[in-house]
């Protein structure tokens, strides 16, 4: 999250923009530090302290609307906005032909969320 969040932090410096939006949840606190809000409060310090328009008065905000929802109310909410899952990515040891390996933690949160939400996982449909 560090590297995606300084890429956004540098393209919301071009465009103008102070809101960057990252899809952190607190599902992932444990195994992925990047994730807790106070990892979030310091990057935003940082992106306010290392940046022209930080130290002349503007402020960056990073916001988390996804942090306070389970896998479930996510891939629910996915859905209501027409997002296609089968587009999506999770694993972290994917086989050659991109499907998920269904092992790893990441997997295993998305299994979970997908069976929660009561709807099939189109990456395991293929």
């Amino acid at each position: 999250n560090t590297i995606f969040l300084s890429l956004a932090l540098g393209w919301a410096e071009v465009l103008g923009a102070h809101d960057i939006v990252v899809g952190v949840n607190a599902l992932d606190y444990s195994g992925y530090p990047d994730c807790r809000p106070e990892f979030i409060s310091a990057f935003e310090r940082l992106a306010n302290l290392g940046t022209r328009a930080g130290v002349e008065g503007g402020r960056y905000r990073v916001r988390t609307p996804l942090i306070a929802l389970g896998k479930a109310d996510i891939i629910r909410r996915g859905l209501e906005l027409g997002l296609d899952y089968g587009l999506t990515h999770s694993c972290y040891d994917p086989s050659a032909d991109g499907r998920p390996c269904a092992a790893c933690d990441s997997c295993m949160l998305r299994a979970k969320g997908f069976r929660e939400a009561g709807v099939p996982d189109p990456l395991l449909l293929r």
